[in-house]
């Protein structure tokens, strides 16, 4: 038995205008030396059309807006993946599924 005592509970309440949450079709990523930012974003407009300049640089970027920028500790990230791992596979099991699915982003 260890000796470190146990985390407290947490309660968890949200405001009336946050219950909802935010939509986001896909989040990008990205740390500073203490922090892991993840930037859930949603689609603004169609998919553009990519095309290769006369530099032969590819043009074209999905256009989009951050809905939610959440910063954390860049400790706690790997309990994050763990919950998110646990989340998942349970989601797979519960779907019947046996893996994830398709990539929905199209190819840029």
């Amino acid at each position: 038995m260890s000796d470190e005592p146990s985390p407290p509970p947490i309660a968890v309440t949200l405001p009336p205008e946050a219950e909802l949450g935010v939509f986001a079709d896909f989040a990008a990523i990205w740390h500073t030396p203490n922090t892991f930012v993840l930037d859930f974003l949603s689609l603004t407009g169609p998919a553009p059309q990519v095309q290769v300049g006369p530099d032969g640089e590819v043009v074209g970027a999905l256009p989009v807006r951050v809905g939610a920028r959440v910063r954390i500790p860049a400790d706690q990230v790997f309990q994050i993946i763990a919950a998110l791992q646990a989340q998942a596979d349970q989601w797979l099991s519960e779907t019947g599924r046996s893996e994830p699915p398709e990539a929905w982003m199209p190819s840029v």
